[in-house]
């Protein structure tokens, strides 16, 4: 009865909010499906986004269609050709991130993943350029990547091949890192602290895509006022910046001036240097969701990557053979193998990617913001809409890929059995807006991947046959729970 209630309740006000807007201000949009069918398709996935809802739309619309969500239009880049034409040639048009109701809420246009113009630039390069120098993609955050990855293949060997679920402990050992990055030290696994910072992220990651996030952003006036639905979330972002707060005052009291030793510490000299500028950014509240935006971007993306990974070799024994034999063959039992070292092992390095493409974590792409008018593909786009690049479009074309519905790490190599880069890999975006952690989040899953792969065969456990593959979704896509066994690769088991 309730649910009926709901249900009648979504339809009738996203459809009041539709028809509010005049006809004419609708005809300028590049067409799309009717408000109502968005409705019932939304209604049909339980009130979440589902990364294929609208499979069949373009191919009625055209690549560049329209989906009205109430009274707001949001114009769909599909296919590859579209995206680059977008995301690529028009990087700058389309440069700008719209600011969702429910994100201005916790966000406030700070940090770097919510901000636009001047304040999105700055601190932007700045988030670049530090771990630039704090070693992303050198030897010094290998370093630590490395320690973080021994850690997870103790973790696994003190399980004695028993069923262990992954999730945890992977989710743990990747959100230390961010921490030594950003904080300058690691946590204890049973730290209270850390615990409470772990909690609240994964809280704030699975709110984003369910019912009450997106009544929010479709009724934000009404919303406001309905607090516990949303109580919750807003306490679990309170945790994360009060740590951030926390960890700063800290650094503040000790400060490296000549020696800085972390993200923080290079923010807070920054501060220094510019407390003169008028136009500076770089504050306090800049610096905390700073901080917010690495934890989200640098855990749970990767965490749920290497879920997957582990799930699929599971799955793919034969798979999991192969890259093992490769790492024995190219690096022998007691080589430690780093990220330059991924041009020995192409086959490992095409199923790294092949993972990220056939289990793809994003529900679409990242949401763009048009900063001016512009058509694209014979599409006329206004300034000031949104636009969401849709992933899954370009990722399961059979188009582009031979066998776009199955794990194939050939996708990924020549002829001649080279690791090929896809142009059409758009797991990291493409543009002004590309994910600024690419490379890191590429050394955190080489680095991870391979060293579990040398320790351990996993395999399901004992009289269990098969293991569902069906997502959890939120922010990003992850397995369901599962289990599995780290027999160790010297075991006779």
């Amino acid at each position: 009865m309730w649910t009926q209630a709901i249900l009648l309740v979504v339809l009738v006000c996203l459809l009041g909010l539709h028809f509010l807007n005049p006809f004419q201000a609708r005809k300028k949009y590049p067409p799309g499906p009717p408000v109502h069918l968005v409705a019932v398709k939304f209604i049909q996935a339980r009130f979440r986004i589902h990364p294929d809802m609208f499979a069949e739309t373009a191919k009625e619309y055209g690549n560049i269609y329209t989906v009205w969500v109430g009274s707001t239009p949001v114009v769909i880049l599909s296919g590859f050709h579209a995206m680059k034409e977008g995301l690529i040639k028009h990087s700058e048009v389309f440069s700008g991130r719209p600011v969702t109701p429910f994100y201005q809420a916790i966000v406030n246009e700070k940090g770097i993943v919510f901000s636009n113009g001047h304040t999105w630039k700055q601190q932007r390069k700045f988030g670049i350029a530090t771990m630039q120098k704090l070693g992303m993609g050198k030897e010094s955050v290998q370093s630590q990547i490395e320690d973080e990855a021994r850690q997870l293949m103790e973790t696994f060997a003190r399980t004695k091949g028993q069923p262990t679920d992954p999730s945890l402990p992977i989710f743990n050992s990747l959100c230390n890192v961010i921490c030594a990055l950003v904080f300058g030290h690691r946590y204890s696994v049973d730290d209270e602290e850390f615990l409470k910072l772990l909690d609240a992220m994964e809280y704030n990651m699975k709110f984003g895509g369910t019912f009450f996030h997106l009544m929010y952003e479709v009724l934000p006036g009404l919303m406001k006022h309905i607090r516990w639905p949303y109580k919750a979330v807003f306490n679990a972002v309170d945790v994360v910046l009060s740590h951030a707060m926390k960890e700063t005052e800290a650094h503040r009291a000790q400060l490296a001036v000549h020696d800085p030793r972390d993200f923080i510490d290079y923010y807070l000299l920054q501060m220094e240097k510019s407390k003169n500028d008028p136009t500076s950014t770089y504050d306090d509240a800049n610096l905390f969701q700073c901080i917010s935006d690495l934890f989200t971007g640098g855990t749970d993306t990767t965490s749920a990557t290497l879920q997957w990974a582990l799930l699929l070799m599971v799955t793919h024994p034969d798979i999991q053979e192969k890259v093992q034999k490769e790492l024995e063959d190219a690096f022998g039992s007691s080589q430690n193998i780093s990220y330059q070292d991924r041009k020995k092992v192409p086959y490992t390095f095409a199923v790294i990617h092949e993972i990220q493409r056939f289990k793809c974590i994003l529900l679409t792409g990242n949401p763009r913001l048009c900063m001016q008018d512009v058509t694209i593909l014979g599409a006329f786009i206004p300034k000031g809409t949104m636009v969401v690049p849709d992933v899954h479009s370009v990722i399961y074309d059979p188009e582009i890929w031979e066998t776009p519905r199955m794990f194939n790490p050939n996708h990924f190599l020549d002829q001649d059995g080279k690791f090929v880069n896809r142009e059409e890999f758009l797991i990291f975006g493409a543009g002004a807006r590309a994910c600024p952690g690419k490379a890191m989040a590429m050394m955190e899953l080489f680095t991870f991947f391979t060293t579990l792969l040398r320790a351990f065969t996993f395999k399901l456990p004992e009289g269990v046959t098969e293991v569902s593959s069906e997502p959890v979704k939120g922010l990003t896509i992850s397995p369901g729970p599962y289990k599995l066994c780290a027999i160790p690769c010297f075991s006779d088991s």
